[in-house]
């Protein structure tokens, strides 16, 4: 019989505040995560003083809410960059931005929507405001449309409703399309195997971005192309969707992806 592992039981109690924040997604005041994880305010907070000293979590000095510091965003980080897709996609986003000159992106599916994970800048100044960690709208962003063209329904519609002009999810307009709208917009998507953003949602920026699936069919990752109007090329069948395309589908191959 397997001999118990002994573990720290005080380190199993904070960790369900750590646990409540992830689930929940957002901020939150001290009586609702100390609820949520089941505990009282009184013996939640010696916890959250502990985790803010190391970085784990942090409070709004305005609103007082928590949310997760700096420390978890890294090892979150580090986490999906150790997935095979991104180290995969990793030289071959930095091959890509090598050839064509622009900013190449990556992004994975987290909790609150698309985030991207790396990025390669080019030399060609840019006004976007990105770096890894952001989120990135699942809607108003060639990176959000391409995942919501091959991501279940329901999970598109969710991710969709949860968005509002104050949760910091970078591209945000608060546009919303009817069904028919969005359906039109993905349907073009899967056609030509690639989503674009012309001068949206920021002005004077095109992007492109292109799906990774895995040996299943799943998609796991979005490579995304991001650079001026003026030299940046996002029509259907050109030199940038080319080779977006190209790498994409060299990263999925690699992930057992068959097309």
């Amino acid at each position: 019989m397997e001999k118990e592992r002994r573990g720290i039981q005080s380190v199993e109690v904070g960790g369900q505040l750590l646990i409540a924040l992830v689930d929940e997604g957002a901020p939150m005041l001290l009586r609702d995560l100390a609820q949520k994880a089941g505990m009282t305010s009184a013996k939640a907070h010696p916890y959250l003083v502990s985790f803010s000293n190391i970085g784990l979590i942090q409070q709004d000095p305005v609103s007082g809410r928590y949310e997760l510091g700096r420390f978890a965003l890294q090892m979150g980080l580090i986490s999906l960059q150790l997935l095979d897709p991104v180290k995969i996609a990793i030289p071959e986003s930095s091959e890509l931005s090598d050839r064509i000159g622009h900013t190449v992106a990556l992004a994975v599916l987290g909790s609150r929507g698309p985030t991207v994970v790396h990025l390669n800048e080019s030399r060609q100044a840019i006004h976007v405001r990105m770096r890894t960690g952001t989120v990135v709208s699942i809607g108003s962003t060639a990176t959000g449309r391409v995942f919501s063209a091959y991501l279940p329904p329901k999970l598109v519609e969710k991710l969709n409703a949860n968005e509002t002009s104050g949760d910091g999810i970078a591209g945000y307009t608060g546009k919303k399309l009817t069904k028919k709208e969005l359906e039109s917009l993905l349907t073009e998507v899967r056609r030509h195997g690639v989503a674009r953003a012309v001068g949206e949602p920021i002005a004077g920026i095109n992007a492109m971005s292109a799906p990774v699936f895995d040996h299943a069919g799943n998609i796991v990752l979005a490579i995304t192309v991001i650079g001026p109007m003026g030299t940046l090329d996002p029509s259907w069948t050109g030199d940038v969707a080319r080779e977006l395309k190209q790498s994409a589908a060299r990263v999925s191959e690699r992930l057992g992806h068959s097309a």
